[in-house]
């Protein structure tokens, strides 16, 4: 298990407060050595595996974090253009991308051809005729994986389940369409066979969806190989979750023994996808009270972060434990912490337990390295929040906050 950086000792040496001052609220501040011990983590729970890890960039983009991950020697998983820019500048290989996604575009499927990437996972018949096309006007081979679906209930958030035969993605595995996509992907001559890839949701903590999904992936990577069809490899995906409301460590060790369990000793290049595993716990966001407004039973305190900010608890209705850096009082009242937008969604976290919180108080959102910053917006006009690395006892400034003139000049007026 891995320690989060920001609770209990490994926190003394961090002095959020400062950083607060220095910086500017809102605030992300990463750690690189919870990445790098995240990373390990998850690494060694496979070590008896033929694996090979791929980080989610969709979870925390930031090239200083990606650049860290690297470093460790890890992949990344991505699921635009974009995002395969931003993790070769970090110093990933194009043969240790993954491009995933349901509704990649035919600029974005010639450039990752013409950048060598390592494998495309296709999730319909029509991307892989349109991948056929653009490799034969190109005179490549396309490295494609066919993602499945095997009607798995992740038994998480509606919005973040993907498992299902009702969500957009992957290939139904029980009405034979998938083993027939497959043969057509290994009979095809501009096509390199890469295997089959599977991903049933997020946040998951019960393992049980995850032995379920991958046993059918297993079976029919079975069928197919005994059918004589090249099957190399099998992309497990991530989804692997945290415990956001008490901090227990992510148990890998328990995870990795389900995967070796199953596919030890089965001869297949095993792919994993972690994202928030490896980064929720890894990362704070710093904010600033402007006022306490008393509402009768319980108060709202207005911060100077908002749903721009961090969009998890209006998006998913996503908790995050709250806390004052410098508490005053003993009495915790019940307070709403809410933000400057003007929707009533706008919010970090209501009904939490708050001591005597005044007016400039710092308070620190936890376990948001994942799917904080990535998830950002300019709405309201409103400048996003800075991000910093703690790395080798010294801070790295990552992304500095706009101005609003820098915001403004992007645009211009009509002619």
């Amino acid at each position: 298990m891995t320690m989060n950086p920001f609770d209990g000792a490994q926190a003394s040496a961090i002095d959020l407060n400062s950083l607060a001052e220095q910086y500017g609220t809102p605030l992300y501040v990463y750690s690189a050595e919870g990445f790098v011990a995240s990373y390990r983590g998850f690494a060694t729970s496979l070590s008896e595996l033929d694996s090979h890890i791929h980080f989610a960039v969709k979870a925390n983009s930031a090239l200083g974090v990606l650049q860290v991950l690297a470093e460790q020697g890890a992949g990344a998983d991505i699921v635009s253009y974009g995002e395969m820019k931003r993790a070769m500048i970090a110093g990933i290989a194009p043969e240790k991308i993954v491009f995933s996604g349901v509704g990649k575009t035919d600029a974005e499927l010639r450039s990752a051809l013409s950048d060598g990437i390592g494998q495309i996972n296709a999730e319909s018949p029509a991307e892989i005729d349109h991948i056929i096309a653009i490799a034969e006007q190109m005179g490549v081979l396309a490295p494609v994986c066919l993602r499945v679906n095997v009607n798995v209930d992740p038994k998480s958030h509606a919005k973040i389940s993907t498992g299902q035969r009702s969500t957009k993605f992957g290939i139904p595995v029980d009405d034979g369409q998938a083993e027939a996509l497959y043969q057509k992907i290994c009979q095809h001559p501009r096509i390199t066979p890469m295997g089959l890839a599977v991903h049933i949701g997020s946040q998951l903590t019960d393992l049980e969806p995850f032995e379920t999904a991958y046993k059918e992936l297993l079976a029919l990577a079975d069928r197919l190989r005994e059918a004589g069809y090249d099957v190399p490899g099998l992309d497990l995906g991530g989804g692997l979750g945290i415990d956001y409301t008490h901090h227990t460590a992510v148990d890998f060790a328990r995870y990795g023994a389900l995967v070796t369990r199953i596919f030890g000793n089965r001869g297949y290049r095993l792919g994993f996808e972690p994202g928030r595993s490896i980064a929720a716990d890894n990362g704070v966001l710093l904010t600033k009270t402007i006022y306490v407004k008393d509402g009768g039973d319980k108060r709202f305190v207005i911060v100077d972060a908002a749903m721009n900010d961090l969009l998890r608890p209006t998006l998913y209705e996503a908790y995050h434990d709250i806390d004052c850096l410098n508490p005053r009082g003993p009495h915790p009242l019940v307070a709403d912490i809410v933000g400057p937008v003007c929707e009533t969604g706008d919010y970090l976290g209501l009904g939490r337990m708050l001591p005597d919180v005044q007016e400039g108080d710092i308070l620190v959102v936890r376990s948001t390295g994942a799917y904080g910053a990535v998830m950002m917006s300019n709405y309201n006009t409103r400048p996003e929040a800075a991000e910093i690395l703690l790395k080798g006892g010294k801070v790295h400034l990552l992304r500095p906050r706009r101005s609003i003139d820098q915001l403004l000049a992007l645009e211009q007026l009509a002619d």
